[in-house]
């Protein structure tokens, strides 16, 4: 149909835990009426750019709100079935210790919403509050960190431009040298800030915020929707490393170097994943990555998902 000039392209609003996003989705018309059509709100058929489309969202089942919920503006069939928990440290000793001693601090980095939310349930515990908090300069790992803290009424001094931590060590190489600085964390995580920002000078204090682990309840699940005619997913969604380890335990024991029993029942399922850093673990683990997300957010992802079925059903 548009061989031979360009495909139009359709802005699809899309709401998001951040802000009201749009969506370029090739192949679709465009203008006022196009917009209408996309929401499916004026015409006779369906035409939100991921109708038809069933996706596999693994997020911890209270943070699956916001992508699930992007998702399913653009049309998809949202499957949740989380493929990690968070749980609550089996010690609060170190971190409550640091909290205690904010004052000798120079900088907090905070590299998740869950690290946002753990730290602040054991201020209201120690009966602490954001002024105990007020000559900190704080981190943050990305945009939805920031708004986390920005909620309990703190500024946030650092945003990196990309969402890893490699960024964030080098937004804070020229600030962090012989500075003590705070980092409240998962217990399980990569040590690219505390190394890298300890050979910058800074002193580093790592302290465990909560702990991530594997739901037993979703592997019957998960294995049953993989095997399943009717529910089986297109697309499965990848947040972060631990959900892609998290994936491949949940599915079976592993061959060789990690690579998953299950791989035939992945056939034909897009994998998509958040950033850089989750598909380099998924490679590490044998998997494929079909599709990954330019900006390393929630948004990104859903962006990165339409564009990759736009341009499939485009070429079909």
């Amino acid at each position: 149909m548009w061989r031979g000039r360009p495909r139009p392209r359709v802005l699809i609003g899309m709401k998001s835990a951040s802000k009201s996003r749009k969506v370029a989705i090739p192949g679709r018309s465009s203008g006022r009426q196009g917009e209408r059509d996309a929401r499916g709100a004026d015409a006779g058929t369906p035409a939100l750019p991921l109708s038809g489309l069933r996706v596999l969202v693994g997020r911890a089942r209270h943070q699956a709100s916001a992508l699930s919920s992007g998702l399913r503006d653009l049309g998809a069939q949202v499957l949740d079935i989380p493929f990690i928990e968070i749980r609550k440290p089996r010690s609060y000793k170190s971190l409550d210790t640091a909290l205690q001693s904010l004052s000798d601090y120079d900088w907090l980095i905070l590299t998740s919403v869950n690290g946002v939310e753990a730290l602040w349930e054991r201020l209201r515990k120690l009966r602490l509050n954001r002024k105990h908090l007020g000559r900190l300069k704080i981190a943050a790992i990305g945009p939805a960190t920031k708004r986390a803290i920005e909620e309990h009424g703190l500024r946030v001094n650092v945003v990196p431009k990309k969402y890893v931590a490699e960024s964030v060590v080098a937004s804070l190489r020229r600030e962090v040298k012989g500075k003590r600085t705070l980092l409240a964390r998962a217990k399980v995580a990569r040590d690219v800030i505390p190394r890298k920002l300890r050979k910058l000078g800074a002193r580093v204090d790592v302290v465990e915020a909560y702990e991530t682990g594997i739901p037993q309840s979703s592997r019957k699940r998960l294995r049953a929707v993989l095997m399943s005619v009717n529910n089986r997913p297109d697309v499965i969604t990848f947040t972060s490393s631990s959900t892609a380890r998290n994936f491949v335990a949940l599915l079976g024991k592993s061959r060789g170097r990690g690579r998953p029993r299950h791989t035939k029942q992945l056939d034909g399922v897009r994998l998509a994943s958040i950033g850089p850093v989750t598909s380099s673990t998924l490679r590490e683990l044998g998997l494929r990555v079909d599709i990954e997300a330019a900006d390393y957010t929630i948004p990104g992802l859903i962006e990165a998902i339409a564009a990759h079925t736009g341009k499939s059903r485009g070429s079909s």
